[in-house]
């Protein structure tokens, strides 16, 4: 499935690019607060969408811009045309195209393709975690002095959310944060070990599906368990190597607060 996946990916980001840096005010629209969606998000979720639907037409399609196919086998393809759609609209390099496919309840296979970056990270739990080709280095040790973590905030969630998730990461030196826009730009920086781990105070699953199982694969853990929750709505959850997993209390960095 991987072999099948990846043309499709790299075909989205070409599609992608066409539009990078040429977008009018009339081609960029406001779907929430800080959430833009543009032609080109459209257009490469439709591209995907179709690619997909032709390759496994069995399977079910969930995409972040309102593509739907139910499926009968079980498997669902789950789309993010252009994650970081905010970093794209503003010229910056940090946005991917994501697909993951999520099947017995999990994420288990996914490609995200950094066109402005060129490079593809792509894999799962069964068959690897691989960038530009090449395997990817598991996870190294957790190290308690030197600890960095991405925190996605996502432009609809409330500002003392990430206040307090911040301050408790910070809180002792235990932790540098960074805030990057882009969940699949912060979630490779995991996969390259620039980053201990992943703070989610509100991604949705499309945001997540396309590194996930390239994480995965490296020996991350999360406190997210999918088979309680599914595709639908925001999800809060920290994911990395197993010792920062470990190092943090999903309490003082959520609060009693749940998705």
């Amino acid at each position: 499935m991987l072999s099948d996946l990846i043309p499709v990916v790299e075909e989205a980001g070409a599609l992608a690019l066409t539009h990078f840096g040429r977008l009018s005010a009339a081609e960029i629209a406001e779907k929430g607060h800080l959430d833009l969606v543009t032609v080109a998000d459209r257009a490469v979720e439709a591209l995907i969408s179709a690619r997909l639907g032709a390759l496994f037409p069995e399977d079910g399609i969930y995409g972040e811009e309102g593509g739907r196919a139910a499926g009968t086998s079980g498997r669902v393809w789950v789309i993010d045309p252009i994650d970081g759609t905010f970093n794209f609209v503003r010229g910056g390099i940090d946005w991917g195209v994501s697909v993951g496919l999520f099947a017995d309840g999990r994420p288990v296979l996914g490609a995200v393709l950094q066109p402005a970056r060129g490079r593809l990270f792509a894999g799962g739990p069964d068959v690897g975690a691989w960038l530009d080709g090449r395997p990817l280095a598991a996870l190294s040790p957790f190290r308690a002095g030197i600890a960095s973590a991405g925190l996605g905030l996502g432009g609809g969630q409330p500002v003392a959310d990430g206040m307090r998730a911040m301050a408790a990461l910070r809180h002792g030196g235990r932790a540098m944060v960074r805030i990057g826009n882009c969940c699949t730009a912060t979630m490779a920086e995991l996969a390259t070990g620039e980053i201990d781990g992943y703070v989610s105070c509100g991604e949705s699953s499309w945001d997540v599906m396309g590194m996930w199982p390239v994480v995965t694969a490296l020996g991350a853990v999360s406190t997210l368990e999918w088979a309680d929750r599914g595709l639908e709505g925001r999800m809060r959850f920290l994911l990395g190597k197993p010792g920062f997993v470990a190092a943090f209390d999903e309490r003082e960095i959520f609060g009693t607060d749940t998705i």
